[in-house]
């Protein structure tokens, strides 16, 4: 899965996945859009983060849930 605005980097955040270029993770989006946060005001008040930014976490989200989230039989 390849996710190019999306880094980990043991380094940063203890290896979370960030947008890339800064120290906001794909979680902090996440939970800010499951409290009811619009794509809108995570950008108006993380402006290092675009718009593609937000729609990038919320991709890498599902795609690893696509790999990771299946349970055996």
């Amino acid at each position: 899965m390849e996710h190019p605005r999306i880094s980990r980097d043991p380094d940063v955040m203890v290896g979370k996945p960030c947008i890339k270029g800064t120290r906001i993770t794909v979680e902090l989006i996440l939970r800010a859009l499951s409290r009811g946060a619009s794509v809108e005001l995570i950008v108006e008040e993380y402006p290092q983060v675009s718009r593609d930014d937000v729609l990038a976490a919320m991709a890498y989200a599902a795609d690893y849930l696509r790999q990771e989230g299946l349970v055996a039989a």
